[in-house]
C-alpha cells in the first residue's frame, strides 16, 4: 500500500495545527520515538528527538520565524515520490510581509514511516538557501522581529 496517501494526510494536519495551533491533530501521525532532522540550524536546532520535543518544536519555530510573516503560501515543485518506506518531496514557502520583499525557502523533505507512523523526518536545504535565508533574514529580521538564536 502506497504511503503517499498517509503523507497527505499529514501534510493537512500539519496545516489545520498550524491554523490552529492546536498540535493534537499532528501527534498520531509521530511514533513515539521518531526524529527530526531539521536541516536549518540559523532557527535555533538541528535536530529533535521523540514525539514530545517535535510538537514542542513545530508550535516555537513557527512562532519565531513563519508567524512573523503575514502570509505563507506553498507549492510543491516534485513530487511526492515513494520509495523503500519513505515519501520525499521538493517544495517552496512563499512569505509575505508588508513592506518588506517576498522570501521564498525551498526545501527537501523526505518522512520515514513504520507501521503507518513517521519514525524519521528531514528538511534538507541547500547550502545557497542557507546562505539566502541568512542573508534575507539579516537584511529584514529586525523589521520582522526576528531574533537570531544565541549559538
Amino acid at each position: 500500500m502506497s504511503l503517499i496517501p498517509k503523507f497527505a494526510e499529514y501534510a493537512a494536519a500539519f496545516e489545520k495545527a498550524f491554523e490552529s495551533d492546536d498540535w493534537s491533530v499532528v501527534e498520531p501521525f509521530f511514533d513515539e520515538e521518531a526524529v527530526y532532522e531539521i536541516g536549518a540550524p540559523l532557527l535555533g536546532a538541528t535536530r529533535c528527538e521523540d514525539r514530545k520535543a517535535i510538537l514542542a518544536w513545530f508550535p516555537d519555530v513557527l512562532d519565531r520565524f513563519d508567524r512573523l510573516f503575514d502570509r505563507r503560501e506553498l507549492t510543491l515543485l516534485d513530487g511526492p515520490k515513494e520509495e523503500n518506506g519513505e515519501v520525499w518531496i521538493r517544495g517552496s514557502a512563499t512569505y509575505r510581509k508588508e513592506g518588506l520583499p517576498d522570501f521564498v525557502l525551498v526545501l527537501e523533505e523526505t518522512v520515514r514511516f513504520k507501521d503507518g507512523r513517521i519514525i524519521h523526518l528531514e528538511d534538507t536545504y541547500t547550502d545557497a538557501m542557507i546562505a539566502e535565508t541568512d542573508a534575507y533574514l539579516r537584511a529584514h529580521g529586525a523589521q520582522l522581529g526576528f531574533e537570531f538564536p544565541e549559538n
